[in-house]
């Protein structure tokens, strides 16, 4: 293993701080991402059925 012990592998130096923050934007703006693509496919998917139904109706009348 590279480092020692888990406090050396947390404070990685000096450089601690500038990676375990790019870290966590990164895993949170993946966290986004996944979250605004399942709420705009919900989104999506609710407006094609309601304009399926619509369709549907007026074909009927």
């Amino acid at each position: 293993m590279y480092f020692e012990s888990f406090p050396a592998l947390w404070q990685m130096g000096i450089h601690g701080p500038y990676v375990w923050s790019a870290f966590g934007i990164g895993l949170g703006l993946i966290a986004v991402n996944v979250i605004w693509a399942l709420v705009h496919g919900r989104n999506v998917r609710r407006t094609l059925q309601r304009q399926l139904q619509r369709q549907a109706m007026q074909e009927k009348s």
